[in-house]
């Protein structure tokens, strides 16, 4: 028996087409017919209609292969889309809470914003107000808080809210912010609490 027939029974393909060939003939000589009437085909023809039999399975698992790859290229792109939401929720999630704590942290700066009239306080009962003032800073830091504290900068009505002005001879300085009444406030870089402040202007001549 010669080597393509011992391949052949032994289960393993040939590598080249022309082995193929040999293969595919030697084994459809031993078929009967194909076909209606019972015609028989060609080796030739079988070997043609095989070779276009494995052209369309080739493109078949070519176009399944390319949908997965896709589907899969989706669902990651998917995944790392729900994965930034959920970060971003989480961000400004406690948004709300922290806007009903600000008036309390902005009650404890006013109250010790006096420096003479809070240095006059009882010392224990001072350094205790302090201590919890403190506290409620640090924790609303450590959930994304940052006072925003424009002093020197220039005026932005989309950021600060104007509630007077200063008059000075220094055009350099006119339109910036000149004292800052009560800080602004971020979370996480986004801007809830805009800072309340006094603008430079241009002195106006004595009537």
């Amino acid at each position: 028996m010669d080597e393509t027939n011992d391949t052949k029974k032994d289960g393993v393909l040939p590598s080249s087409d022309e082995a193929l060939d040999d293969v595919v003939i030697e084994s459809y000589n031993d078929d009967a017919s194909d076909g209606e009437g019972g015609s028989s085909l060609s080796p030739q023809a079988k070997i043609a209609k095989l070779r276009e039999e494995l052209k369309t399975c080739r493109a078949e698992r070519q176009e399944y292969l390319d949908g997965w790859q896709r589907s899969k290229a989706d669902f990651a792109n998917l995944k790392k889309r729900s994965e930034d939401e959920i970060s971003e929720f989480r961000k400004f999630a406690r948004e709300e809470v922290i806007q009903d704590l600000l008036p309390v942290l902005e009650s404890f700066s006013m109250a010790m914003g006096n420096k003479e009239a809070w240095q006059n306080v009882e010392p224990n009962w001072r350094m205790g107000v302090e201590y919890i003032h403190t506290q409620l800073v640090n924790a609303l830091a450590s959930n994304g808080l940052t006072e925003d504290s424009p002093q020197g900068k220039p005026f932005d009505p989309n950021e600060h809210t104007a509630i007077g002005t200063i008059e000075t001879d220094d055009e350099a300085k006119y339109h910036t912010v000149a004292e800052v009444v009560q800080p602004g406030y971020r979370l996480n870089g986004k801007l809830i609490h805009s800072a309340r402040v006094k603008v430079y202007d241009a002195k106006k001549e004595d009537e």
